[in-house]
């Protein structure tokens, strides 16, 4: 179905979270534009059960599709998908959000009233009205710290570099060459907006409060988030390497 607006639910063992979750997404927006989007489930071959339900959810509502991927493959390649996908079906607008409704579906509003002057809309934590809830002192820490950490070394005006709530324009994802992307979690999130930036877009940040899941298990590991403030680097590096070839 070709729809202007898409948003892509990347799931991976989420049976508990999806069909509220879709259900949420698509009761908001049917208050916003209704007949203007179509909500993508991507699985990631779960074994709880979460794609029969999400193709249970396909038959049952008209805006909902499912992306079914043959393993687990890392959330950034979920939603490399996921975005080629509805690119393909003629999206102009593309949001990303996570199944386990740490992102308010009733934010939705928000970040497309933004988009419709920016490129790139990122729903932060980190912004005055943003916040985070039911998080502990050391995972607030270690996710304000890598958000400034990486804000610093890639040198860019943003202050919530990790969110996964996002807002996009076509255009930009078709500037950014997504298949060159990094899967995994942190890194991908950070890459997508540094290459908007660095490609001229204009990006802008809307307050979001963040809850924590209430049920189901976290995908995210400190060893990923390690991983991710470690490539940081990398990522400037390869963007003067370009500029230094042209």
């Amino acid at each position: 179905m070709n729809s202007r607006i898409w948003i892509v639910i990347p799931t991976y063992n989420e049976a508990e979270n999806i069909s509220p979750i879709v259900r949420a997404v698509t009761d908001e927006m049917n208050t916003i534009a209704a007949g203007e989007y179509q909500v993508l489930i991507v699985d990631d071959n779960s074994t709880d059960g979460t794609g029969e339900l999400g193709d249970g959810l396909c038959e049952e509502l008209d805006q909902v599709e499912i992306l079914h991927r043959g393993a687990k493959d890392g959330l950034g390649r979920a939603y490399i998908a996921g975005f080629q996908h509805a690119l393909a079906n003629g999206a102009e607008l593309v949001i990303q959000m996570d199944a386990d409704f740490s992102h308010d579906p009733k934010s939705l509003g928000a970040l497309l009233a933004a988009a419709e002057d920016a490129d790139l809309v990122l729903g932060s934590r980190y912004v005055p009205g943003g916040s985070v809830r039911n998080w502990g002192m050391l995972r607030k820490v270690i996710s304000r710290g890598g958000s400034a950490y990486a804000r610093a070394v890639l040198r860019v005006n943003v202050h919530d570099l990790t969110g996964g709530f996002k807002c996009v324009r076509r255009a930009v994802l078709e500037t950014i060459d997504l298949a060159s992307l990094r899967a995994d979690g942190y890194v991908f999130q950070i890459e997508v907006t540094y290459r908007a930036i660095q490609s001229g877009f204009d990006v802008r940040e809307v307050p979001i409060v963040f809850v924590d899941r209430a049920v189901g298990a976290s995908k995210m590991s400190w060893n990923i988030a390690l991983e991710a403030m470690l490539l940081v680097p990398s990522l400037r590096r390869a963007r003067t390497r370009q500029l230094t070839r042209s």
